[in-house]
């Protein structure tokens, strides 16, 4: 099963916090074991799993990566200015997977799925959600 989430950012930098749609649609499969792969579409975008406590984490993160790839400064922001975003979203990566266990997301606590927007704001911005159910393995 596939699904597509559609988000709205309104940062060049930010994480958005995606786990409860995730969460939906791995409800709405009926998978109760297996994996739900999610992956952000387009080249300056990522997803990690992260602390989900307050923003202060989310925060250190986007402030680490502008401090360590500055904007203005590579070579491909001749072509059209985000040559940062590419490089943040190429460390960062472009997909996670979470465990599916009885029906729910398997993370602990403290983690949360994000949409790493690097080349923002956008009107739209899509992330696949797949999700694969052991029964279909089986």
């Amino acid at each position: 099963m596939q699904q597509t989430i559609r988000i709205y950012t309104d940062k060049r930098n930010g994480l958005y916090d995606i786990t409860q749609q995730v969460a939906d649609i791995v409800q709405s499969s009926g998978a109760q074991s297996g994996i739900v792969h999610i992956y952000a579409q387009g080249a300056t975008a990522a997803i990690m799993i992260q602390e989900n406590w307050d923003e202060s984490v989310q925060n250190d993160v986007v402030n680490l990566l502008k401090k360590y790839i500055p904007q203005g400064v590579w070579e491909h922001d001749v072509q059209d200015g985000n040559g940062d975003a590419h490089l943040k979203a190429g460390m960062v990566g472009p997909s996670e997977s979470v465990p599916i266990k009885d029906g729910k997301l398997a993370l602990s606590t403290w983690q949360n799925i994000f949409f790493c927007e690097f080349d923002g704001p956008r009107n739209e911005r899509n992330i696949l959600v797949t999700i694969i159910n052991k029964c279909d393995i089986d």
